[in-house]
């Protein structure tokens, strides 16, 4: 998979993503945003082991989030089983030496749009912890709507914390986009008048 975006691209993993995997993934910033799933420190038989799994993996659900050629990023969704099978959980995560520049907004859009396509969902959403105040930016950005908040739900480097639920709605999206279009259309002038 390739989405070529104009901060960067999103991509199929490499098994020669290791090195820098490794190197944007080490770091306890970006650690204490994500699961306990996500180890720290983050060494190179860690980024071999999710390279390895991730390649194995069907369908595609992991993606890198590549700058110049370079793996600096991930994300990814988890498909939902059953009476859910048409919403997905979506996480990501940066290197440090990338944030604040607009990718994790474009790899997210981009990739809302591509799973959307191609696993016939009807939402996705995201669970980030309240206090990650750029992240609940990022999705907002991104098109994604504050649902609200859970309450003391998660445990992060022995703290309890609460998480922010937000979900991009396949229709509302749809009729978000409607109406913006609607009132772009009426907001031009008439024909023949210049301003």
């Amino acid at each position: 998979m390739q989405l070529t975006l104009t901060t960067c691209a999103v991509r199929s993993w490499r098994a020669s993503d290791a090195e820098s995997l490794t190197r944007h993934a080490n770091n306890r910033k970006i650690w204490l945003n994500l699961r306990d799933l996500f180890p720290h420190p983050y060494g190179i038989r860690d980024a071999r082991a999710y390279l390895q799994m991730v390649l194995g993996k069907t369908p595609e659900t992991g993606f890198a989030i590549d700058v110049n050629g370079e793996a600096v990023g991930g994300i990814g969704v988890v498909l939902k089983p059953d009476v859910e099978r048409v919403s997905a959980e979506i996480g990501y995560w940066l290197g440090e030496s990338f944030w604040g520049r607009g990718i994790v907004t474009d790899a997210l859009s981009a990739t809302t749009r591509h799973i959307v396509a191609a696993h016939h969902l009807t939402r996705v959403y995201a669970v980030p912890f309240a206090h990650n105040i750029a992240s609940c930016r990022v999705l907002e950005k991104a098109g994604y709507v504050l649902e609200g908040r859970l309450r003391k739900s998660a445990i992060k480097d022995g703290t309890i914390v609460d998480q922010m639920q937000y979900a991009f709605i396949v229709s509302e999206s749809a009729e978000v986009a409607n109406s913006l279009s609607s009132a772009i259309s009426s907001a031009r002038p008439p024909t023949g008048i210049q301003r």
